[in-house]
């Protein structure tokens, strides 16, 4: 390894010069920083600016480069040096862009850029810069598990895109539940009309595909391995075959909610009550001919009851709306007028929702003779032959009564998920306890196992609360805990099959990203194309096991002696297992606990008596750090008395950091981190939320301190929030200039 070579480089546009002494600026780097070279440039990113720096590297031979001058997320690719280890000091949205103009206010934001020229120095001096996992992973074939509209669009956009693709559907064909539609609701020109679901040609190209393999009547006995590297195997007819691959994506569908579930509406009670599912089964016989009831007879009116178990508040049905309900009864609708006008059909409704050219598709429902209803529906009787539907009348406010030869229940979509994770750890804790009856329900819950995981974490994907898979709704919509293995269509959340194909071809191509950069020792998203992983100190492990227990992504196991074992390809740089740690044993080598903690020291910290508080901002870099940026860029003015940190996740931050802010004698510590919960908004699943609970902890250290629990405090920051990041900034500055400075200056 080289020698250690540092170097800063200051500069002086975008009014940097105007509002700073960058001469000043210059001194502390070299005196205090001790950098080996200190340059200043009028426009830094300027080619001949980017050149000088470059120079320096070849010539001499520097190492570690610290640049002070605009955000650390500007500027990347003129400021891209993948030899070197580097660091940015934020002096423009950070510094001249949010304190106050004016010759008053000279002196802190002078104060603000040397303290944050400080911090970069002393953080770059503890990064090395990162070499890669050098076990890569250059398997890039995509599994695809699930053989419907989603899987199949999922498997050919690969292929198309010139990746082998493996497909394994549970059931003798292809298809899922597109094939047993009638038709489908119309997604091109013209938008009037039921259209043929395409599906034979589809299934047809995905079996001739040269660079597609297909397994029928097939599920998954074992998932093993990680992004590159997934050691599947597949039981098929013919045994167990292994299938090596890069990438998984599960593309299960879903199932239709139980009509015995609802009785009062007639569901598996009345012969003559069906679902859309039911509906379809009856036109496909039909095959355009005029739909009968099961029984036979000719059906003369019909009534589609909408949000039948759905959009329930009670806490008995689905508190959901699958999306596409309405839209199919329209279409099944048609199905009735088109083959005989004189059927009466009734779509009865509380909201009717048609995304995308649905308004078309309802009009030409209408010109159809297809009568909307607004109604309530309270109950579904037998009434001689048929039914009697009871409803409240939402336009005329009254109670009335609908006979129907058949009724159809829009019941929605029960995702085809696999094992809930929340149900299951408890079940194996007790079963590994030696409970005969864990051991039976454990047992039957692998029955209906998708992937069989073989993480310690379980054998599925987790998921969210109404049994869908787990995805990033917001961020990364395919994206699972789990690394490499990413959920496309119903099973992640209620779609039609339009929605169901764009979200099969944004899972391939997330699929596709994370094979590739498995193949280059890289992380996934978000940190994509980050080359350094996890290492710990073993000599100093504890095996607490917090690091394994709290990784939101399952990266890491333990060996037989129950130290932690990391797999680089699950991990996702999010830092979480170095937050966990309580003896600080686990680093990266661009990210450690010691290049936040050099930063935290480096600040010049005014006495007592300055009136001049140092606040730390801890600050997610998915965003919070953006919001702070974007602050900047609206001029939105904040505090001069706060510095500043990004860091990767708030889940990454060790509770050392804190008690070394306090010890150091800031007066306050800020935690800015993603919004969690249900609708978490945290990139990286759970770090938010982690790092939300080990603060509620901390009220213990500020009282052996002697500190008020209010010198630390959390905000969930949205990216979006650029204005009130500004806001909650001066608020707590107030608050802290209220308390008082810390007694804890001047012990440092």
């Amino acid at each position: 390894m080289s020698e250690m070579k540092t170097a800063a480089y200051i500069c002086s546009g975008c009014g940097l010069g105007d509002k700073l002494d960058v001469a000043q600026l210059s001194r502390i780097a070299q005196k205090e920083g001790k950098m080996a070279l200190v340059r200043e440039h009028a426009f830094l990113c300027s080619e001949e600016g980017v050149q000088m720096i470059r120079d320096d590297i070849d010539r001499e031979a520097v190492t570690h480069i610290c640049i002070a001058a605009c955000s650390r997320r500007a500027k990347t690719e003129a400021f891209h040096f993948p030899t070197v280890a580097m660091s940015r000091a934020n002096l423009r949205e950070g510094v001249i862009w949010v304190v106050a103009e004016g010759d008053q206010h000279d002196e802190v934001r002078q104060e603000m850029a040397d303290d944050y020229l400080r911090m970069g120095c002393a953080e770059v001096k503890k990064m090395k810069l990162p070499q890669g996992n050098p076990a890569h992973a250059d398997n890039r074939r995509i599994l695809v598990v699930g053989g419907g509209i989603s899987g199949l669009t999922a498997a050919l956009e690969s292929a198309e895109a010139g990746y082998e693709a493996v497909i394994v559907e549970r059931e003798a064909q292809l298809g899922g539940w597109a094939a047993r539609l009638w038709k489908r609701v119309p997604f091109r020109q013209p938008y009037a009309e039921p259209q043929d679901t395409g599906l034979s040609e589809l299934a047809a190209r995905v079996s001739s595909h040269p660079r597609i393999r297909v397994h029928l009547n097939s599920t998954i006995a074992e998932t093993s391995g990680a992004p590159g590297r997934f050691s599947v195997q597949v039981a098929g007819p013919s045994g167990t075959i292994t299938e090596q691959v890069g990438a998984i994506i599960q593309a299960t569908g879903f199932d239709t909610y139980d009509l015995g579930k609802l009785p009062e509406l007639g569901g598996g009670k009345l012969p003559n009550v069906t679902d859309q599912a039911g509906l379809e089964a009856l036109a496909r016989t039909a095959n355009g001919t005029p739909i009968k009831r099961a029984d036979g007879k000719s059906v003369q009116n019909v009534v589609f009851v909408q949000c039948a178990g759905q959009r329930d508040a009670s806490g008995m049905h689905l508190p959901y709306c699958s999306g596409h309900c309405c839209a199919t009864s329209v279409k099944q609708a048609m199905y009735f007028k088109d083959a005989n006008p004189q059927v009466d059909t009734v779509v009865m409704y509380t909201d009717l929702r048609l995304p995308g050219m649905g308004e078309d598709f309802y009009r030409s429902a209408q010109r159809k003779g297809v009568t909307f209803t607004k109604g309530k529906v309270a109950s579904v009787e037998a009434e001689g032959d048929g039914c009697a539907v009871s409803f409240r009348d939402l336009i005329l406010d009254e109670d009335a009564v609908i006979a129907a030869d058949l009724v159809v229940l829009a019941t929605g979509q029960v995702p085809s998920a696999g094992v809930d994770l929340d149900a299951w750890n408890p079940i194996v804790t007790a079963a590994e306890g030696g409970s005969e009856e864990a051991r039976q329900k454990k047992a039957e819950m692998q029955k209906i196992s998708v992937l069989n995981l073989n993480y310690r974490q379980g054998p599925d994907i987790p998921q969210l609360k109404h049994g869908f898979s787990d995805s990033h709704f917001i961020c990364f919509p395919y994206e699972t805990r789990r690394t490499g293995i990413y959920a496309a269509g119903p099973v992640r959340r209620p779609m039609d099959m339009l929605q169901a194909t764009e979200d099969a071809t944004g899972a391939a191509l997330k699929a596709i990203q994370a094979a590739e950069n498995a193949s280059l020792g890289r992380a996934a998203h978000p940190r994509s194309g980050d080359l350094s992983y996890p290492v710990a100190r073993l000599e100093g492990c504890t095996q607490c096991k917090r690091c394994t227990v709290e990784c939101p992504f399952g990266a890491i196991d333990e060996d037989e002696k129950r130290f932690p074992v990391f797999n680089e390809s699950r991990c996702r740089r999010c830092g979480t297992c170095m937050g966990a740690c309580p003896v600080r044993v686990i680093s990266f080598e661009n990210y450690s606990v010691d290049t936040v903690g050099m930063q935290i020291k480096a600040v010049d910290m005014p006495d007592e008596f300055s009136e001049k508080p140092r606040i730390l901002i801890l600050a997610c870099e998915n965003d919070a750090y953006p919001a702070l940026d974007m602050a900047g860029l609206q001029r939105h003015l904040y505090s001069a008395f706060v510095r500043a940190i990004p860091v990767r996740c708030l889940g990454s931050v060790n509770t050392i950091w804190i008690t070394d802010a306090l010890n150091s004698g800031y007066d306050g510590v800020m935690m800015m981190g993603c919004k969690h919960g249900d609708d978490y908004q945290c990139h990286f699943v759970k770090g938010s939320e982690l790092a939300n609970y080990r603060m509620s902890k901390i009220d213990d250290t500020l009282k052996q301190l002697g500190l008020e629990p209010e010198r630390v405090t959390t905000c969930e920051v949205a990216i979006t929030d650029n204005a009130r990041v500004a806001r909650l900034i001066n608020e707590y500055v107030e608050k802290i200039t209220e308390i008082g400075m810390s007694p804890m200056k001047g012990f440092g």
